[in-house]
């Protein structure tokens, strides 16, 4: 056709570059995969086969292995049978891998078996980026996102869901004995064929019924109450989105302000994240080695205990406190009214009466005491304030630490809105590069392989950008 570009012809003979290095230029992010993974110490972090074997048939290195996987994620080729094609035709990897073309059960199993391992290379590329100064403001956005198993809802099982299955298959059996009676009444308004089908059906139900039981058996013995039958470690848990849910991961990550790099990550499978405050603060403060740390988190990560332990650990959380209180919807005075005198453990209502200390009891693990004020019958404004004959007010034996955190939150007026878009997009680019599946190995264990692999993907990808394929590269090399 004329005045187009023209293709080549496809009979004309090409002639691809003689050297493989000539595949790939200079700033192609592959290359610094290739001088990342040749400046690992393979032995020390733990990976199988890093020495090799003085009889049988010889394997493949690991670090060929490992910088196919770190390519695959980084190019969201996350299965092991399209690395296994790529391998064949790509060019990068062909210049990555020297023409080696592993199969996708080697390259699986590399990945199963070497999970300690790579988890290490993820840390390990942290700790280069602290090297480099990336993390030199020591504060973190912790949050907590659901990701998706390789196990269907219809898959997994609490109380309620196998209540609900029960009775369901009891309506079922109900309706087929029903049709059945009627067809002994009158053949004629049933056909027989039916009447075999429906024989059928309810054996069929009837077996369901049976392993129906013997699930509910295992499920009392697991201590969460929850059975999942593709991925033993996969839990059902609740979504943002009210009455839907998932059966997945609780994906933990604390991201820095400054470069929104992930420099700590955990995969736990609890559906809440009011136990993971502590100990998330603590990996990210290891991982930029600091003394200190800020770490920013929303409200679901509020529990007394977590808030003590990083002030404990010399750690500054900044986590605003839940309103689990009815009174202000009530129209009824809040506790933010009372002034807590500390000099005199009093507190001071409204009507400018005191609280006094009256008791101390011991709830949920801690340790609370009890304030009310004896002129709460005869006062003014007790309409306002209580709808019980005193206003009792709480205090937590250690409740200046949450007074504290919150005059440190009141000085931070965009906290929020800091949190929300530093540790929040992270989140949606590496389920946007897992896909619709989002993991695809099964057990705890691997799962949290899996994340690894797709956290320091996400962290070279941003290394890259902030500083460039070629510093970063001389950077390694230092």
């Amino acid at each position: 056709m004329k005045r187009y570009i023209e293709c080549a012809a496809r009979d004309q003979i090409a002639l691809l570059p003689e050297a493989l290095e000539d595949y790939v230029d200079v700033e192609n992010p592959v290359r610094v995969v290739d001088v990342f993974v040749d400046e690992l110490d393979l032995a020390q972090l733990g990976f199988e086969r890093a020495a090799p074997a003085s009889t049988g048939r010889p394997g493949y290195y690991p670090a060929t292995l490992l910088k196919l996987y770190i390519y695959g994620y980084l190019n969201r080729l996350q299965s092991s049978r399209r690395l296994e094609r790529e391998a064949q035709r790509n060019l990068e990897l062909i210049w990555l891998l020297g023409r080696l073309t592993p199969d996708f059960k080697t390259i699986a199993d590399f990945r199963k078996d070497n999970g300690d391992a790579i988890r290490g290379v993820c840390r390990q590329f942290v700790t280069m980026c602290t090297r480099l100064k990336l993390f030199v403001d020591a504060t973190v956005a912790i949050d907590g996102s659901k990701f998706k198993a390789v196990n269907n809802r219809d898959k997994n099982f609490t109380d309620r869901k196998l209540e609900a299955r029960v009775e369901q298959l009891e309506q079922s059996i109900a309706r087929y004995m029903d049709e059945l009676d009627r067809a002994d009444r009158d053949p004629a308004n049933v056909p027989e064929g039916r009447v075999a089908h429906l024989h059928e059906k309810i054996s069929k139900v009837r077996e369901h019924m049976r392993k129906i039981r013997e699930i509910e058996v295992q499920m009392k013995a697991s201590p969460d109450g929850q059975i999942s039958l593709t991925d033993p470690d996969a839990r059902s848990m609740a979504t943002s989105g009210r009455g839907t849910g998932m059966v997945g991961y609780n994906v933990q990550t604390a991201v820095d302000l400054k470069h929104h790099m992930i420099v700590a990550h955990e995969v736990v499978n609890v559906g809440h994240d009011r136990n993971q405050l502590a100990s998330m603060a603590r990996l990210a403060r290891e991982a930029i080695d600091s003394t200190t740390l800020s770490a920013f988190a929303d409200r679901g990560y509020f529990k007394s205990e977590e808030i003590m332990r990083c002030q404990q650990d010399g750690i500054t959380p900044l986590v605003p406190k839940p309103f689990t209180s009815n009174n202000k919807a009530d129209g009824l005075l809040d506790k933010r009214d009372f002034v807590y005198i500390e000099a005199d453990d009093e507190y001071q209502c409204p009507a400018g009466e005191r609280a006094i200390h009256r008791f101390t009891t011991f709830e949920a693990g801690l340790t609370i005491h009890k304030y009310w004020s004896s002129a709460c019958p005869r006062c003014a404004m007790k309409p306002q304030c209580t709808s019980g004959v005193n206003r009792r007010i709480t205090r937590w034996e250690h409740e200046s630490i949450l007074e504290e955190m919150q005059s440190r939150l009141d000085n931070i007026p965009n906290a929020a809105r800091l949190r929300r878009q530093t540790v929040e997009h992270p989140f949606g680019t590496l389920k946007f590069w897992m896909g619709a599946a989002h993991f695809l190995t099964r057990t705890l264990s691997n799962v949290r392989t899996e994340m690894s692999l797709n956290v320091l993907a996400y962290n070279m990808k941003r290394a890259i950008k902030i500083l460039g394929a070629q510093t970063l590269m001389a950077a390694i090399r230092a």
